[in-house]
């Protein structure tokens, strides 16, 4: 079996050990220690990854007692290598996964509630409990885990005797008979889990809850604890500034000045909307009635969808045949609006659309997609 270092304490980042057994596995290579610091995954933190004697460790799982290290080079059976756990991942996990602790923790002793599903992401961690709470529950229970962190309380891991573990009350998703570990937050939390902790909870910062979600009868929280809630206040703290830039407001009067922007940009869509429609107006008015179709192009300043629809509306009126309005021209053709009140689009669609390149539908009025050819085969078609 592999002595396995951090269950006992999760701060062993460097250790050394004798290497038991070492098998290509296609990919790269399996090694068997003596003993090791790597976590090889579970309780919904993943395996850690770094360095041993020289290779990378790129994965680590567990095959009953033995923690099998993947490497991206062989080790000689029988020699002693220096490992070393990537403390950049392992330590911002430790961190969240003590502060998930706490969170959970409080929140069963005071509401009864349990942890439901667990994982810690990449960037943050999400929590899902078989409960629903307000926000202003939840931010008592931000203060109440900040208070935890602020009194540095020692995070202590037993494993009991199978006699002793009935006695104990204790968190735990499974029913668990044989070596469990627990682990302790003193007045806190006692939870049965595999992973590394923190030795005290001074070391976790800050533990923030981001906002929750009602989720399967009960809420889904999301959580970020230590260097990740600095990351992430740091990153809120740039959009925040930037913001504060482009209004031209305190940072703290961003909100007065985004409802004076959003104020503004309707006044200017409504504007603009009636200039949209005052050009559809000016345009149809100047058209000639016609038994025949009509096809119209626009572009410049006129080429919009609102002003084809609005066209197309007003055109059909002086249009015996089928109006085709074109606009957002490209390399690959036109986006097209038709309208007509004696042709029944629906039938004649699929013959105007082979004859164009075209890809489209609509009702028997009015109907709207793309030709992929050019304006002159456009304009023979709807001619003859």
């Amino acid at each position: 079996m592999t002595e396995k270092l951090y269950e006992k304490d999760g701060s062993v980042f460097a250790f050394d050990a004798t290497v038991l057994a070492c098998q290509p596995t296609g990919t790269g290579f399996a090694v068997t220690l003596d003993r090791t610091a790597f976590f090889p995954g579970g309780g919904g933190q993943a395996c850690d990854v770094g360095s041993l004697g020289g290779a990378d460790v790129v994965d680590v799982s567990l095959d009953g007692d033995r923690v099998i290290h993947f490497t991206t080079a062989p080790l000689s059976v029988g020699s002693r290598v220096t490992g070393e756990v990537d403390r950049s991942i392992r330590f911002p996990r430790m961190q969240c996964h003590t502060a998930e602790h706490i969170v959970s923790g409080l929140i069963h002793a005071r509401y009864g509630y349990d942890n439901v599903g667990f994982h810690l992401g990449p960037d943050e961690v999400t929590m899902d409990f078989n409960g629903e709470l307000t926000g202003e529950q939840l931010d008592e229970i931000e203060d109440l885990a900040n208070g935890v962190v602020f009194s540095d309380v020692p995070v202590t891991v037993s494993f009991p005797s199978p006699e002793e573990l009935p006695t104990l009350s204790y968190r735990s998703k499974l029913d668990l008979t044989e070596n469990v570990r627990l682990v302790n937050i003193e007045g806190v939390d006692v939870c049965a889990c595999c992973a590394p902790h923190v030795a005290k909870t001074g070391e976790i910062g800050l533990i923030r809850l981001l906002g929750f979600i009602r989720y399967k009868g009960g809420i889904r929280i999301r959580l970020v604890a230590g260097e990740r809630a600095l990351a992430d206040y740091r990153a809120r703290c740039r959009e925040a500034q930037a913001a504060s830039e482009l209004l031209s407001v305190p940072q703290e009067k961003i909100a007065d000045g985004v409802t004076r922007a959003l104020a503004a940009s309707d006044a200017l869509a409504q504007s603009n909307a009636a200039l949209r429609k005052r050009v559809a107006e000016l345009l149809a008015g100047g058209l000639l009635q016609t038994d025949g179709n009509r096809v119209l192009f626009l572009s410049g300043g006129e080429d919009h969808p609102d002003v084809a629809r609005q066209l197309a509306n007003l055109a059909v009126k002086s249009t015996g045949g089928i109006v085709a309005v074109l606009y957002g021209e490209s390399e690959r053709g036109f986006r097209y609006l038709l309208a007509s009140e004696r042709v029944d689009l629906r039938v004649a669609l699929p013959e105007i659309n082979r004859a164009l390149s075209g890809r489209g539908g609509g009702k028997p009025g009015m109907a709207e997609g793309t030709f992929a050819c050019a304006r002159d085969e456009i304009e023979r078609f709807f001619a003859d």
